[in-house]
């Protein structure tokens, strides 16, 4: 899925504009991770202010909105580990 991360970090850097405020990863199982952090979005696998951990068909979906954030972490689709407002933040991009 490299060429799908790769891809996905490309759409995050489009709703995220500028950066984020703070260090953000997101782990597709499986598959890799993407950090998000002032200078954008990128694949990689570091340390990490809040990780969230979703399967392919869940981050493919929040990608394309067709997946609400808070809907796939009330649902247990997407596991948030660390700071919850960053998260929020992140989430509110997203949407």
């Amino acid at each position: 899925m490299s060429d799908d991360l790769n891809a996905a970090a490309a759409q995050l850097n489009e709703k995220i504009g500028g950066g984020f405020d703070g260090i953000a990863k997101f782990v597709v199982e499986g598959e890799g991770a993407i950090m998000v952090d002032a200078n954008g979005a990128r694949v990689g696998d570091e340390e990490a202010d809040v990780t969230l951990t979703a399967d392919r068909e869940t981050f493919m979906g929040l990608m394309t909105g067709d997946v609400n954030p808070t809907t796939a972490f009330m649902t247990g689709k997407l596991a948030v580990d660390g700071d919850m407002g960053k998260a929020m933040a992140l989430g509110s991009a997203l949407a």
